[in-house]
């Protein structure tokens, strides 16, 4: 029966149905027939309530909404406007200089927001006119655009982390720190991939015009040099007093301190210097730190805190949205209107998410009564190869099941089935869920049902307009060319999968900043344990032979 309930959940999802209601009909209609056909023990429904009390009282989940709310009110702050505009000046001079912007952005956008579709409606509606405005290729300006949106999906705080850290019975903690370095080398092979454009085809990717440069000083110098001095003084002053006052000397506790004292830092020395009217940095410098520092901060508030131990990942997500919040009054952005828009876009997300879950529950009840995982497990479990057979498999079936499902309704319908197998076969769960989260990062990029491509589509132009700046007919951006620009980025993703399996080591650092426990101590401590009452003045001896039945002793 559970080869058929998977066939018939997949007819549904086909036809169109809501996932959410599609699952758990599906769950319901088989139940009943494996009830009439005695493979289905009725008694096993009498668990449905208690399963989807148990959904609506997990605290992981909570930070669902936490994270949301945050990433909406960064995107309408007017954040991602300022960033990608200041970026876009301090490497513009360079060929492909926009596009690096966009990736860098993209990088920090998904730090601070998690949510893809922020990410690149932001994106596209500031950066993809300019970057049509100077000539880029379309492809390479929609492609970058798309990729870079999706990063959110993989560099923490990212949801769809979340949802695997749960679904995998894994510490949102963990899959966080294992993610971490994967997004940023994800974020490289498109820096990568641009600069190879650049070599190959100039004309596709060229530097902006000196008119274009906006941030120079009265002499019309931009003088770069000095944000590479403040950044070096920074680091060595934090580094200094990291060794020489704090008893933290190494793991991702001193990355994370020694990166939040160089923010502080290199504020504070732009600070002094403007208000102080030094003129010892650029004017490009100051504002590079004045944009960077508010992101940067919020990240190291949150990512920082749940690194180190201090928040757990729900904790870190309520003090993102407080941070998010100060940071649009800082902006002067905060207003009713805002605050609206947000509560209820991240209502109707996290409505949408707990509906999927609750039809996923009652789904693999059923799935679970007819003994659906056994029959997966044995499936996979017994394929040639062993875990790298296995790897091999699921990462193709995830991939080609990303063209027709979104990463939410992979998360909870294929993940449950394959965490089991993965751990019998002796795979870390946490290596497993960066792994999916990468692969699942695709079905944002699959033409044609890519979401991504969707959101950029909405905010691309399908018509002739007339550019603001110059003044000249600008072309629109087609379809097509949208498709064909997420192609290579979507090849580098598959690249991405194959270097976080043959390298687990760039996951695997998680585990150094676990809490080890001495076992020697602990049994020393057991040993020790004496129960008052229980025999001489010290207590019971656990260590005495028995002596039941025994006369006492004089």
């Amino acid at each position: 029966m559970a080869p058929v309930m998977f066939a018939t959940l997949v007819v549904f999802l086909l036809l169109g149905y809501p996932v959410a209601f599609a699952l758990a009909a599906n769950g319901l209609l088989f139940a009943l027939i494996g009830i009439d056909l005695g493979m289905f023990q009725e008694n096993f429904l009498q668990a449905l309530p208690e399963r989807i009390y148990g959904t609506m009282n997990n605290d992981v989940l909570l930070a669902i909404p936490f994270f949301t709310f945050m990433g909406l009110i960064l995107e309408r702050s007017g954040m991602a406007e300022d960033l990608l505009d200041t970026i876009g000046q301090l490497f513009g001079p360079v060929r492909g200089g926009l596009a690096y912007a966009v990736i860098f952005v993209g990088a920090l956008l998904a730090a601070t927001t998690g949510v893809v579709a922020a990410s690149v409606i932001s994106m596209g509606l500031i950066s993809l006119p300019i970057m049509l405005r100077y000539g880029y290729d379309r492809r390479l300006a929609s492609g970058v655009i798309a990729a870079s949106g999706t990063l959110a999906q993989i560099i923490p705080p990212s949801l769809v982390l979340i949802v695997l850290a749960d679904q995998l019975g894994r510490s949102v903690g963990d899959m966080y720190e294992g993610a971490f370095i994967p997004g940023l080398v994800l974020a490289s092979l498109y820096a990568g991939y641009v600069f190879i454009i650049t070599v190959i085809a100039p004309s596709r990717a060229p530097g902006l015009p000196p008119e274009a440069q906006t941030l120079r000083d009265a002499d019309g110098k931009t003088r770069r040099f000095s944000l590479l001095v403040v950044a070096l003084l920074s680091w060595a002053l934090s580094y200094a007093y990291m060794k020489l006052f704090t008893k933290v000397t190494a793991g991702s506790d001193f990355v994370v301190l020694t990166m939040s004292l160089m923010v502080g830092v290199s504020f504070a020395i732009a600070l002094v210097n403007k208000f102080l009217k030094l003129n010892l940095l650029s004017r490009m410098t100051e504002q590079v730190i004045f944009v960077m520092v508010p992101p940067l901060a919020l990240i190291f508030l949150v990512l920082g805190t749940i690194f180190i131990g201090v928040a757990t990942p729900t904790e870190g997500g309520a003090m993102g949205a407080a941070g998010a919040i100060l940071l649009a009054w800082g902006k002067k952005r905060m207003n009713f209107e805002l605050l609206r828009q947000a509560t209820e876009s991240t209502a109707k997300l996290s409505a949408f998410v707990l509906f999927i879950l609750v039809g996923a529950r009652v789904f693999s009840l059923t799935f679970y009564g007819v003994n659906g995982h056994l029959w997966v497990e044995h499936l996979l479990v017994g394929l040639p190869g062993g875990a790298t057979g296995f790897l091999i498999v699921v990462n193709v079936m995830v991939f080609l099941l990303a063209f027709f499902l979104d990463f939410f309704e992979l998360a909870f319908i294929i993940v449950p089935l394959l965490g089991p197998a993965a751990e019998k076969l002796g795979i870390d769960l946490i290596w497993f869920g960066v792994i999916l989260g990468v692969n699942m990062q695709t079905s944002f990029m699959h033409p044609p049902f890519g979401f991504a491509l969707f959101f950029l589509r909405s905010v691309a132009p399908k018509n002739p307009y007339k550019d603001k700046i110059t003044g000249k007919m600008m072309e629109p951006v087609t379809t097509g060319q949208i498709y064909w620009g997420a192609v290579p980025f979507v090849v580098i993703q598959c690249i991405m999968v194959a270097l976080v399996v043959l390298f687990p080591s760039m996951v695997m650092h998680y585990k150094a900043s676990a809490v080890q426990l001495d076992q020697k101590a602990i049994d020393k401590q057991f040993d020790s344990i004496q129960v008052p009452g229980l025999g001489g003045p010290g207590g019971f001896d656990f260590n005495a032979p028995p002596s039941i039945g025994a006369p006492p002793k004089p």
